[in-house]
């Protein structure tokens, strides 16, 4: 342990060494198309870069959103006062945070982690708690390792709202042309899609003018440029998580990426078939609606899918070798269990959060080390993560059952935590306030 901690001291003293501030380190709709293919083989190619957006765009591109602007500092806390920390699994949290430090590395020395949340600091602040990341081996010495460098702060909402979900990558089933189930469009990015940054999503009509983008029934019923086709259902539940793999008949596989949304917000299809008494509340999650879409009709199958009019369009890319997970927000592959999607309307993106909730199935009341990488539509509040939990069947069927509340702590490097009012206090290692 003493050589751990010595470790440990040495890496922050390095890291802190090589920072100076001088550092630098996403009917007027266009028709269908035929799906990107290879002539040879069949198969869609994957998406040309000219025809890949510049950068995910922000969940939130409109101004006046719910949560803009400066957010109030979070509330010290001790380790101690942590449900379940002792006990918790945190090192996929930790080498999830290591995806996130290459990240602060490229990025200016002296540029704030996030304009929102300014007691996360500046870039130079985190680089010597990630370089002591690197003694990282097992679960014992990551635990050593955070509560060394970090302390733990409180985010609490203003109304007391907090809630946690799961998602997941899935894998469908696709081919490149519409054959019985397999009739959904897997829909590419548009040509007519404009983003403007703090404004909107528009479409850029034939004319020249533009309009706010269309909802998704409108854009289902003018039709899209195809990368491929899947299940109707598939295909809507690839739009809910955000990303996915397909596998063709011949066995190859392609990542359908998130390129963009068309600037609508998340609409709950579950509170919509509940409204109508279509499913019971213990149908309400992603299992029961795959279920009750199952033995619906196709055009109430349809209505349902049109309560959300929020629509996500794709790209296509090759998997990677010894690819893990989609790519989130932040640019990084997704860890199962060590990463979680927030809203940075509130929170920094790349920060390591302890989150307390309930998930069924991880065996029930649940903590964990999660690290925040990605967002998502449905993702609003200070209190909200949509936490991550792997690829394929089995982590599907784990995320969706999870809807719950909980709360959720930041941990800052302590130089970060420092400047907070009140964090003297709680200046242990985690044995809780000192005493007055």
């Amino acid at each position: 342990m003493k050589r751990l901690i010595g470790l440990i001291m040495a890496a922050s003293l390095t890291a802190a060494c090589a920072t100076s501030p001088e550092g630098g380190t996403d009917r007027e709709t266009r028709t269908r198309h035929a799906a990107h293919t290879d002539v040879a083989m069949g198969h869609p190619q994957p998406t040309p870069a000219s025809r890949r957006p510049a950068e995910r765009p922000p969940e939130n591109e409109t101004p006046g959103e719910p949560g803009s602007g400066v957010q109030a500092a979070p509330a010290p806390a001790a380790f101690a006062t942590l449900p379940g920390w002792s006990e918790a699994e945190i090192y996929p949290g930790v080498m999830a945070l290591k995806k996130s430090c290459r990240v602060f590395r490229e990025g200016a020395a002296d540029a704030p982690v996030s304009s929102v949340a300014p007691w996360a600091g500046q870039t130079m602040d985190w680089l010597p708690a990630c370089a002591a990341l690197e003694v990282v081996q097992d679960e014992a010495s990551a635990r050593t390792v955070m509560q060394a460098l970090f302390r733990p702060v409180e985010i609490n909402s203003p109304n007391g709202e907090s809630r946690f979900t799961g998602y997941f990558e899935p894998v469908y089933e696709a081919r490149t042309t519409p054959e019985p189930p397999f009739t959904e469009p897997v829909p590419a990015y548009p040509r007519d899609l404009e983003r403007e940054s703090g404004v909107g999503i528009f479409q850029r009509l034939p004319n020249g003018s533009r309009r706010p983008y269309p909802d998704r029934a409108a854009i289902t019923a003018a039709g899209v440029e195809p990368l491929a086709y899947a299940h109707p259902a598939d295909v809507f539940f690839l739009q809910i998580q955000g990303s996915g793999k397909l596998v063709f008949p011949d066995g190859s596989v392609l990542k359908a990426v998130y390129a963009s949304h068309n600037g609508h917000r998340f609409g709950s299809t579950a509170n919509w078939l509940l409204e109508r008494g279509w499913i019971s509340r213990g149908e309400a999650s992603m299992q029961g609606i795959r279920a009750w879409m199952d033995r619906a009709t196709p055009e109430q199958v349809r209505a349902a899918m049109n309560a959300n009019p929020r629509y996500i369009f794709f790209t296509l890319e090759e998997p990677e070798d010894g690819d893990t997970g989609p790519k989130g927000a932040m640019g990084v592959p997704l860890t199962p269990l060590g990463s979680v999607a927030i809203d940075r309307d509130h929170n920094p993106m790349g920060v390591p959060m302890f989150i307390q909730t309930t998930a069924p199935g991880l065996g029930g009341d649940w903590s964990g080390l999660l690290v925040a990488q990605d967002t998502g539509g449905a993702v609003n509040g200070p209190v909200r993560g949509d936490i991550y939990f792997g690829t394929g069947k089995e982590a599907g069927e784990r995320a969706g059952t999870m809807n719950a509340p909980g709360r959720l702590w930041v941990l800052l490097p302590r130089a970060v935590a420092d400047q907070i009012p009140g964090i003297d206090a709680f200046a242990d290692l985690g044995r809780g306030p000192a005493a007055p």
